[in-house]
């Protein structure tokens, strides 16, 4: 039985953010925000903030061994003529280091933030989805 790789590599930021969120929240007043074009505005603060800061998970990428079966099109051969086929890819495990995975906010979207000096600064969590996404 073969792990999807995507799915482990959720699995793995999500524990390693929980952990982490746990361990250095125990007491902190979290808040709901949005994404503006300019800055970030917090729902119980009426002022936006145009400099806020975003959560970065640094971390090790650990991929298992993945076998794919897939379509190939438009390969050519060495003769220049195009090339069509069902293919089979297998991929080795591997390990990345020092990999960093960065969240890009977009205007509109609703976001979990931690508001310092008052709420002058916020540490932008993560982005909130509703239940269906």
């Amino acid at each position: 039985m073969s792990i999807d790789p995507y799915t482990a590599l959720v699995v793995a930021l999500r524990d390693n953010s929980r952990d982490q969120l746990q361990e250095g929240l125990s007491g902190v007043a979290l808040e709901l925000g949005t994404i503006t074009s300019s800055g970030l505005k917090l729902d119980r603060f009426k002022h936006e903030i145009s400099d806020y800061m975003t959560a970065e998970f640094p971390g090790q990428l650990r991929m298992p061994q993945l076998e794919l079966a897939g379509r190939i099109d438009l390969l050519e051969d060495i003769d220049g003529s195009r090339l069509r086929g069902q293919g089979q890819f297998s991929f080795e495990p591997s390990e990345t280091e020092e990999v960093s995975f960065l969240v890009q906010y977009q205007p509109g979207d609703r976001v979990l933030v931690i508001p310092l000096e008052g709420g002058h600064e916020a540490l932008v969590i993560c982005k909130v989805v509703g239940r269906s996404g």
